[in-house]
C-alpha cells in the first residue's frame, strides 16, 4: 500500500471560537496559506478513497528549533540585535499560539506514521499549551540579557499583526498522546531553547561582542 504523511497546519482552523481546538473542530481558514493546506487535506482524503492510499495528516502548531530562519522568534532576535533598546511587535502582543520544539514534532510525526492503522487520520501536533507573542518577546529579551527594552506595537484590525494572522489558536493533543507521543517541552520552553540555539548560531556566523547567549 502506498503511504503519505502530509505536513498540514493549525492555520486550517482559522479563528476558532474557543481554544484549544481538537481535530474535529471546523476547518475555516482565514489565510491563503491555511486554505491551501485545507485544500490539500481534502485532495489527499479523496485519493485515499479512490486509490487505496494510506494517509496521515499532521496539523502542526508553530514548529521551532535550531536553524529556524523565519517566524516571530527569529524576527525578534534580528530586530534586537539591530536595536537593543526597542522591539517592534506586529499586532498587540496578545496573540496566542501553540509552539512545539522540532524534536517533539519529529517524534510525534514518526509515532503517527508507525501507529496509525486506518486509511486516513488527522492529528494535531503541538506542546499542549500556549503562550502570547509578548511572552515570546520576554524569552528573547532574556536570552539576549537585555533590560528596559521598549515594546512598540503595530496592531492591525482586532489586534492581529497582518491580514490572515489570527488572534488565538491553540491545539488539543489528546489524540496523538493516545498513541504514546508526549512532548518533552511546553511552548515557553520550546521558544526559550530555540532563542538560545539561534543566538549560538548567530554568534558563530558573526562576532557580536555586545551580546552573550545565556
Amino acid at each position: 500500500m502506498k503511504e503519505i504523511v502530509f505536513a498540514s497546519s493549525s492555520s486550517v482552523y482559522g479563528e476558532p471560537e474557543e481554544i484549544p481546538v481538537g481535530e474535529d473542530a471546523p476547518v475555516k481558514p482565514v489565510s491563503v496559506y491555511g486554505a491551501s493546506k485545507a485544500a490539500c487535506e481534502n485532495l489527499i482524503h479523496a485519493y485515499t478513497k479512490l486509490y487505496g492510499i494510506r494517509a496521515v495528516v499532521l496539523r502542526y502548531a508553530n514548529v521551532v528549533g535550531p536553524r529556524l530562519r523565519h517566524g516571530v522568534t527569529w524576527d525578534f532576535i534580528n530586530k534586537l540585535l539591530k536595536n537593543p533598546t526597542e522591539l517592534e511587535i506586529l499586532g498587540d502582543g496578545k496573540q496566542t499560539r501553540s509552539y512545539v520544539y522540532i524534536d517533539d514534532a519529529i517524534e510525534a510525526t514518526i509515532t503517527a506514521w508507525r501507529k496509525t492503522e486506518s486509511s486516513y487520520e488527522v492529528y494535531n501536533i503541538a506542546s499542549g499549551d500556549w503562550i502570547t507573542v509578548d511572552e515570546v518577546a520576554e524569552e528573547v529579551i532574556k536570552a539576549l540579557s537585555l533590560n528596559n527594552v521598549k515594546k512598540k506595537y503595530k496592531p492591525a484590525l482586532h489586534g492581529i499583526g497582518w491580514p490572515g494572522d489570527v488572534k488565538r489558536i491553540a491545539l488539543k493533543i489528546d489524540k496523538i498522546k493516545k498513541l504514546g507521543s508526549k512532548p518533552a517541552m511546553n511552548s515557553r520552553e520550546a521558544v526559550r531553547t530555540t532563542a538560545k540555539r539561534l543566538l549560538e548560531e548567530k554568534f558563530k556566523e558573526v562576532k557580536t561582542p555586545n551580546f552573550r547567549a545565556q
